[in-house]
C-alpha cells in the first residue's frame, strides 16, 4: 500500500477507500445509499429502535479491503506512520457533529497486549483528534481485562467476550463527564457498548464515538 515518507496516502491511494459521507444515519453514521432521499433526520433500524451502542458515532469509512490493508498493519506490523491519515480522515467525519466532549479515551488494551504490541494504536489516532478539537486525553482512569482476541467471533460471542473486561479505577475524572471513545474498527459495536455501561455508572453524562472504519452488514 503506497504511503509517502509523513504518512499520507498519495490521491489513487485514497480514492480506493470508500469514505462514508450523506446519507447516514445521523446517531451511528450507518452510510445509506446515495440515491435515497431520508430527509434531514435519518435513523437505522437499529438507531431507530434506540439500541446504538452511543449516544452517537462517527466512522470515516467502510471496513473493505482497502481499509483492511491499512488496518491490519497499522494494528499489527508497526506501521504506525498510518495514524496520520486515519486521524486526519476521522476528523473530517466529525465535521458534522458538535462535539460537546470533554475527554478524548482510546479504548483501552489490556497490559498484555499493550506489551506485547509495544502500542495501543487506539491512543496513536485519539491524541490528533485531541489536538485538533482541544480536549484532554484520558489514557488512565480505565483498566482492561485480557481476553483472547475476539477474530471472528460473531455478535453474540463478541458481546460475551467483552463482558466484565473494562473497571473504572480513577472514578473522579469520569463523574459528570461526556467522553469521546476513539478506537480503529467498529465491528458490532460490542466494545463500545460494554465500555459505555462502564462508563455510565461511574458516572459520565455521554459517551460518544469516533472510529477509522466499520463494518457495514445489511439492516
Amino acid at each position: 500500500m503506497p504511503v509517502s515518507v509523513h504518512g499520507q496516502l498519495c490521491p489513487d491511494c485514497w480514492g480506493k477507500f470508500n469514505w462514508i459521507s450523506d446519507p447516514k444515519c445521523i446517531k451511528c453514521g450507518y452510510p445509506f445509499p446515495a440515491n435515497l432521499d431520508l430527509g434531514n433526520t435519518p435513523l437505522c433500524p437499529v438507531c431507530a429502535a434506540g439500541k446504538c451502542e452511543l449516544d452517537w458515532i462517527r466512522s470515516a469509512c467502510v471496513y473493505d479491503n482497502a481499509s483492511r490493508n491499512a488496518v491490519l498493519p497499522f494494528k499489527h506490523a508497526d506501521k504506525i506512520k498510518y495514524a496520520k491519515f486515519m486521524a486526519h480522515a476521522m476528523i473530517a467525519a466529525l465535521n458534522d457533529i458538535n462535539i460537546d466532549a470533554d475527554l478524548v479515551m482510546p479504548v483501552p488494551l489490556a497490559r498484555q497486549r499493550l506489551f506485547h504490541r509495544g502500542y495501543n494504536q487506539a491512543t496513536l489516532l485519539a491524541q490528533p483528534i485531541a489536538r485538533a478539537f482541544n480536549l484532554k486525553m484520558d489514557l488512565n482512569s480505565v483498566n482492561r481485562k485480557y481476553r483472547p482476541d475476539m477474530g471472528h467471533k460473531n455478535a453474540r460471542e463478541r458481546a460475551q467476550n467483552i463482558h466484565g473486561v473494562f473497571s473504572v479505577k480513577n472514578k473522579n475524572k469520569i463523574t459528570g463527564k461526556k467522553i469521546l471513545l476513539v478506537d480503529d474498527v467498529m465491528t458490532t459495536g460490542a466494545t463500545f457498548s460494554e465500555l459505555r455501561k462502564v462508563l455510565l455508572r461511574a458516572g459520565a453524562t455521554a459517551v460518544y464515538g469516533i472510529t477509522f472504519c466499520r463494518v457495514v452488514r445489511a439492516i
